[in-house]
């Protein structure tokens, strides 16, 4: 038998207060503070929010609680702190230099509550904003990023091959893209495949 010190009570998780309308507006307030975000998805913050109370408290009116949060994101969206194609623009904008495709941008910005042609148009915007093929440029970046294809070293390259056409292809990139990419030659050669579309 080992002596082991006793282990720390871990302090009871607070219970969440009653949602009122003042409570759902601070809570937005600080949602929208620290992340970029569209009506839908702080809609479910906070309805998230209101379930999370309602577990405790039997005489929460979830109704009354998502009509005040509806009112909430037509006044936020009326005062310009919430705008769906501003956060889709922004959006897209980030995720293609991480080296996201079309497909895991036009993905992400759905489960964020985003409507199908604001996507569109972000995506239609950022094709006109980048010079050459955006599409192999966003999978240049990931390869980049994840040191994948010429970045590998020569010697493991070959070997590596398939895998790293696999996770470009998880990510969302057609195999034309995705062998183009992994079978270029050099830098150079990849530098010129971005230029080239």
């Amino acid at each position: 038998m080992t002596d082991s010190a006793p282990k720390p009570n871990r302090p009871a998780r607070k219970i969440p207060r009653k949602p009122s309308p003042a409570s759902l507006e601070r809570a937005a307030l600080h949602y929208l503070e620290r992340f970029a975000s569209s009506a839908e998805n702080l809609r479910r913050v906070l309805l998230r929010k209101v379930e999370r109370a309602a577990r405790h408290h039997e005489d929460i009116d979830r109704e009354a609680a998502a009509g005040w949060i509806d009112d909430l994101i037509a006044r936020y969206r009326r005062a310009g702190l919430l705008d769906d194609k501003a956060y889709a623009e922004a959006r897209t904008t980030s995720l293609h230099r991480r080296g996201a495709s079309a497909r895991k941008i036009r993905l992400s910005l759905a489960q964020k509550g985003v409507a199908a042609d604001t996507v569109d148009a972000a995506l239609e915007e950022l094709d006109e904003r980048v010079e050459g093929d955006a599409e192999m440029q966003a999978a240049i970046a990931l390869v980049r990023r994840r040191r994948l294809g010429v970045y590998r070293a020569a010697s493991v390259r070959a070997d590596y091959r398939d895998r790293d056409l696999a996770a470009l292809a998880r990510a969302g990139f057609s195999y034309d893209i995705a062998r183009r990419v992994i079978e270029a030659e050099d830098e150079g050669a990849l530098m010129a495949l971005a230029e080239a579309e």
